[in-house]
């Protein structure tokens, strides 16, 4: 028989899981505080660090929200608080597994062409008009790169409100935000600045048509070639640096 030793657990983590319980049984509702720490202290028989330490990995995975001098409260869930827990790990992972990279663009291609073919489905005459109004602002931001770079963010976000669904958006800024080292490669380079205006415009005209498929296909056009570029830039900058330096006078 194989052995199976019994894990110690620390106190916070019993206290952790209670508290948990506790809120997943609704004794204590979104918004709601919970008790202050010496009640809990009390409660539950540990020490002050025992408390602290579950609060603040409670905290960490979004479930209370600590402020300074102010009792826990437990989290009001949104899909935005979600995607803001696991952004510094996103970025991490990104930077770190250099495969995961072409993951996600991967899945931003697969994600945001369905989402065009759904705005053009669904889009209204105020939609339209709204995308009608963000790529005005893009191209008004030509000379402004920070500004250009927030606007093309704004754009693809814009689309995916489009749907109803109150998550695509946020699921969308996420993963431009996690690649946001890429992103700003691929929207600021010299050059490319009016092909990207004018694929977005192509986009913005197949959903006014309610054309799902074309609208679909113009968003996969565009990112394809967003990643292309992304990859000869990379390329090019990897062979610069990889070449001996021959400025030194002969």
């Amino acid at each position: 028989m194989t052995r199976q030793p019994i894990q110690r657990r620390k106190l916070y983590q019993d206290v952790h899981d209670r508290l948990t319980q506790r809120i997943r049984s609704g004794e204590w509702a979104p918004g709601d505080h919970l008790p202050s720490e010496r009640e809990l202290m009390d409660f539950y028989g540990v020490g002050r660090p025992a408390v602290r330490e579950a609060l603040q990995t409670l905290a960490r995975s979004g479930i209370v929200e600590i402020t300074h001098g102010e009792r826990a409260r437990v989290a009001v869930p949104t899909a935005q608080l979600l995607i803001e827990q696991i952004a510094s790990g996103a970025q991490h992972l990104l930077r770190t597994q250099p495969g995961t990279l072409e993951h996600m663009k991967e899945a931003r291609v697969f994600l945001e062409a369905g989402l065009a073919n759904i705005a053009a489905r669904r889009a209204t005459a105020d939609d339209v008009a709204r995308l009608r109004v963000q790529l005005a602002e893009h191209r008004a931001a030509l000379v402004e790169p920070e500004i250009f770079l927030a606007r093309d963010m704004a754009f693809h976000r814009e689309i995916a409100a489009i749907s109803g669904n109150p998550i695509f958006p946020v699921i969308v800024e996420a993963l431009l935000k996690w690649a946001s080292e890429y992103y700003h490669s691929i929207v600021r380079a010299p050059g490319v600045e009016n092909l990207t205006l004018a694929e977005h415009e192509r986009i913005v005209e197949a959903i006014a048509e309610h054309d799902a498929a074309g609208a679909e296909q113009a968003m996969r056009d565009h990112l394809l070639r967003a990643n292309l570029l992304y990859r000869n830039l990379e390329g090019a900058a990897t062979s610069t640096a990889a070449a001996p330096d021959r400025s030194v006078a002969r």
